[in-house]
C-alpha cells in the first residue's frame, strides 16, 4: 500500500509500506478520509520522543471495512485501543487505561495510508447520508466532546451560560460546538491569527474574536486547546470565581496558571485526554443527528501531496481548521 511515512523532523515520504495484517478481530479499512492533528504536528516538527521515526502518523481516520462479516460497512474510527479488564476500563475511564495504545505511535501504525487493521470494537458505523469526510472529524471532536462533558459534571448548572474558547484550531472550534450542542448558550473562541478568525467568522453558533477582545472579560468555562504559558495564563485571569478550567492543549511549558487567584475564587482546573469509549460514541451520534452543525470547516488534499500540507499549516498558510488527507 501507499503511506504517508514521518522519516525524521520536518520529513514526510510518501512510498511504499507493508499492508497491516488483519484478522478475525481486527477488520481491514480501507481509508477514505484521516485529518492532520496537532499531535501529527508536534512529531513532523520532531518534538514527540513517542512517535519516532520512521513512522506512519494519523489516527483521525474513516473508511469502509474490506472482508469480513462487516464487508463494505463505512465506519468511522477509535483510534484509542484499551484492555478492557483494568481498573480504569472497568470504570467507564478507559482513556485512563494502564495499557492504552494509540494507532500513530508505536507499536502501532497510523492512518496517513491506504489502509489500517483495527479492533472490531473501535468502528462506528456511519450512515449513508453522512459523508466519510465528516465521520472523520469523530476523533477530534470526541477530543472536546468529552472535555465539556467534564466541565459541565464539576459546576454548578447556574454556572454555564457563558464559556471562552482558547484557539481556533479543530479541537477549539470542537470544543465551540460542543459546548452549544451540550446546552451552554453564549460560547466565544478566541484566536490570535486574523485569516482563521475571518474563516471561522462564518460559523454561525458562537463568536469569534481576537484575545484582546477579552480582556478584563470573565467566563464561566474556559477552554485551553492550546496549552502554552500565556493561554494557560488567560485561561486563569478570565474564568469567573466557582468556574472551570479545562486544559486540553498540550502545547508545552510549564506555567501561566494563578495558582493563588485560583484557590482564593475556587477555579477548578481539570485536565482532560482524548475520550472514553462512550464519548466517543456519543460524539458520533451527535454529529449524525446534526447537533454540531454542518461540520464544514476542513479543507482535503491528496494523500500524495500531505508533505505540502504540513508545511503549509506550520507556515499559517492554512485558514481552515482542519486538513483532511485523501489516500484513495
Amino acid at each position: 500500500m501507499k503511506a504517508l511515512v514521518y522519516t525524521g523532523p520536518e520529513e514526510l515520504a510518501y512510498r511504499d509500506a507493508p499492508d497491516p495484517a488483519a484478522d478475525k478481530t481486527h477488520p481491514l479499512i480501507r481509508i477514505d478520509s484521516v485529518g492532520i492533528c496537532g499531535s501529527d504536528m508536534h512529531a513532523y516538527l520532531g518534538h514527540d520522543d513517542r512517535r519516532p521515526a520512521p513512522l506512519i502518523l494519523g489516527h483521525e481516520g474513516a473508511g469502509t471495512v474490506v472482508g469480513g462479516p462487516r464487508d463494505g460497512q463505512r465506519v468511522t474510527i477509535n483510534p484509542l485501543v484499551t484492555c478492557g479488564i483494568c481498573r480504569a476500563c472497568k470504570s467507564g475511564r478507559d482513556n485512563l487505561c494502564t495499557t492504552r495504545q494509540i494507532i500513530s505511535m508505536p507499536p502501532r501504525q497510523g492512518a496517513f495510508a491506504q489502509y489500517v487493521a483495527m479492533p472490531d470494537r473501535n468502528l462506528v458505523a456511519v450512515p449513508d447520508d453522512c459523508p466519510l469526510e465528516k465521520a472523520a472529524l469523530a476523533e477530534p471532536i470526541a477530543v472536546s466532546w468529552h472535555a465539556i462533558r467534564l466541565g459541565l459534571e464539576a459546576v454548578p448548572r447556574d454556572m454555564t451560560e457563558t464559556a471562552l474558547v482558547i484557539g481556533g484550531g479543530a479541537i477549539g472550534v470542537a470544543a465551540a460546538l460542543s459546548l452549544l450542542a451540550q446546552g451552554v448558550t453564549e460560547v466565544t473562541l478566541v484566536d490570535p491569527n486574523p485569516l482563521r478568525r475571518s474563516y471561522l467568522g462564518l460559523e454561525a453558533g458562537y463568536a469569534v474574536a481576537a484575545p484582546e477582545d477579552v480582556e478584563g472579560r470573565f467566563f464561566d468555562i474556559t477552554v485551553d486547546a492550546v496549552g502554552f504559558d500565556a493561554t494557560r495564563a488567560t485561561a486563569a485571569a478570565t474564568t469567573h470565581p466557582g468556574g472551570v478550567i479545562l486544559h486540553i492543549g498540550l502545547g508545552g511549558g510549564h506555567a501561566g496558571l494563578d495558582i493563588r487567584r485560583m484557590t482564593l475564587q475556587e477555579i477548578t482546573f481539570i485536565g482532560t485526554y482524548t475520550y472514553t469509549a462512550r464519548d466517543f460514541r456519543d460524539t458520533c451520534t451527535a454529529m449524525f443527528d446534526g447537533r454540531l452543525g454542518p461540520l464544514d470547516w476542513t479543507e482535503t488534499r491528496p494523500l500524495s501531496e500531505g508533505a505540502r500540507a504540513f508545511s503549509d499549516i506550520r507556515s499559517g498558510r492554512i485558514a481552515a481548521p482542519k486538513i483532511l488527507l485523501k489516500p484513495q
